[in-house]
């Protein structure tokens, strides 16, 4: 034991020395730090084991999978009003009475199949498990475009993270123009020629499209909010032509409509995003409040689309009843950067939230910073060392946080997406149940999660806050486990082996080891000897 505990602390302290060097300029092959085995060809089902719609709402939900193409999709026990397609395995339809449905689906290729079961929910709640995909504002800012957006739902797809679950393609501040149309409601600016094209594109490829409004006059970036100056849906900044040729206010001009008025156009403004077949919507101002957020979440409620709903940034904790209660995620911080001050000063401190995180109403600590990102500007690779980024991810899985990729996917190297297309780690995130995981030790540089799992498994997440290798340990009492259990490392892939009481490793500095305790406590009867007093 000694003698491998030696070896990997010789690995972990060269790595160590290694990734905290990198810079921008020498992050073009970052394989060397590549933990995932690659993806095998045979058929994987990677959506996510249940799903909620509302009755009578469209439902859509694609069956994705990797392996080799091309492929087959089945469904045995689809609900009457539904259908699959075979080819491209999207399920759509609508169905009018509330239960739950209970369906396996099949993905066949060459090289053999695979089954998965899929509980369909129709009630009340959607958004069952956390939302996964991306958001334009981490990288382009204010300059995205629907060229830049198409651009990214294609990488999506032509990168293969479409088949990890990987589905949600959000438009950021920058797509509004001024009033008008069929409902006097926002249209978009020259920089997005055509909304219902662009959201038919989206479609058709298995994503959904989501975007973006504010309960102000003027959003953050200096465009027109679902709230006017005026009853007639104008607004004397874009009368006085102080605007740029995207009806864009610059600072400090669109700081002096961050702020409400009574004339709401919310409904018109709804209408228009289920004409376009919208997904999502985020729902953007500060500090968010009651009347403005039930405001939004009633004027959803009318369409007959399921639209998840999120609203940022920095919510009250004081309201976090009403957060869960009328909406889909709340963000409970400010803008996450690239640094490890950030990621860690964010993703370490959401343990409060953990009574009110759960199926349907997500705790949102923002957005992923991987790959390249840039918020407008020149774009670069992510500030933080690949172990950094292992704690990233983990611990947004074991939050149960929506995971919005923040980078162009189109620039996506090798290193990255194995880090997005970890289907056990994604496992983690999109768990049924929906719990958040708690620290279950904190001893300043060296803090333990767990979080448990459907199968009756554990989920732990052993996290080095500091700048030298250490030894980490939890104890199966913590956890809430008896008897022999089995350790496997999900980044790797790999059975550790079976432990009694602990399980103890070296962690790198800023890192994770990320492992499943399986198969936890046994469902069966114990029958035992009274004690002697």
């Amino acid at each position: 034991m000694k003698k491998k505990l030696s070896w990997q602390m010789a690995v972990l302290i060269f790595l160590s020395l290694q990734m905290p060097g990198i810079t921008n300029s020498q992050v073009s092959d970052m394989s060397m730090y590549i933990l995932t085995p690659p993806p095998s060809e045979t058929p994987r089902i990677n959506a996510a084991k249940v799903f909620g719609a509302r009755p009578g709402s469209e439902f859509i939900f694609t069956v994705v999978a990797s392996g080799k193409r091309p492929m087959a999709f089945m469904a045995e026990n689809l609900p009457k009003g539904l259908k699959i397609n075979s080819e491209t395995g999207r399920i759509t339809g609508k169905i009018n009475k509330k239960g739950m449905y209970v369906v396996k689906l099949k993905a066949k290729n060459e090289s053999g199949i695979h089954v998965h079961i899929l509980k369909i929910i129709i009630g009340d709640k959607i958004a069952l498990t956390p939302p996964m995909g991306w958001n334009s504002w981490n990288c382009w800012g204010n300059t995205v475009s629907q060229e830049k957006v198409l651009s990214s739902a294609k990488a999506l797809v032509n990168k293969g993270l479409i088949n990890y679950g990987w589905n949600y393609i959000n438009i950021d501040d920058g797509w509004q123009g001024i009033r008008g149309g069929k409902y006097n409601a926002i249209v978009p600016n020259n920089k997005f020629p055509n909304m219902k094209e662009l959201a038919d594109t989206i479609h058709k490829m298995g994503l959904k499209l989501g975007i973006y409004s504010a309960p102000w006059v003027g959003t953050y970036a200096g465009h027109i909010g679902s709230y006017a100056d005026n009853a007639d849906g104008t607004y004397e900044t874009i009368k006085a032509g102080k605007h740029n040729e995207f009806h864009r206010l610059v600072e400090p001009d669109n700081r002096k409509n961050w702020n409400h008025s009574k004339f709401s156009f919310v409904e018109n403004d709804t209408k228009q995003f289920s004409d376009w077949d919208i997904d999502y919507l985020k729902y953007d101002w500060d500090p968010n409040d009651y009347y403005n957020t039930k405001e939004m979440h009633d004027a959803l409620r009318k369409l007959k689309r399921d639209v998840i709903y999120s609203i940022s940034n920095s919510a009250p904790y004081a309201d976090a009843p009403q957060w869960a209660k009328y909406t889909n995620s709340w963000r409970t911080t400010g803008d996450i950067v690239d640094s490890w001050e950030s990621v860690s000063k964010i993703g370490f401190n959401q343990d409060r939230w953990a009574p009110f995180n759960g199926t349907g109403h997500w705790a949102d600590p923002d957005m992923l910073v991987v790959g390249m990102v840039g918020w407008g500007s020149q774009l670069h690779y992510s500030k933080l060392t690949a172990d950094e980024q292992y704690t990233h991810i983990s611990l947004w899985s074991l939050l149960a946080a929506p995971l919005l990729i923040g980078c162009d996917v189109a620039q996506l190297d090798d290193f990255t997406i194995n880090l997005l297309c970890n289907y056990e780690v994604n496992e983690v995130n999109q768990d049924p149940l929906g719990y958040q995981a708690v620290t279950i030790s904190n001893d300043t540089d060296c803090v333990n999660y767990a979080k448990p799992l459907e199968d009756g498994s554990m989920a732990v997440g052993m996290f080095n806050k500091g700048n030298t290798p250490r030894q980490l340990s939890f104890t199966f009492k913590s956890i809430g486990v008896r008897g022999k259990q089995n350790i496997r490392d999900l980044w790797r892939q790999k059975e550790i082996g079976e432990y009694t009481d602990m399980f103890s490793t070296l962690v790198p500095p800023h890192g994770v080891v990320l492992v499943k305790v399986y198969p936890g406590n046994g469902r069966e009867q114990i029958i035992t000897r009274n004690r002697r007093l």
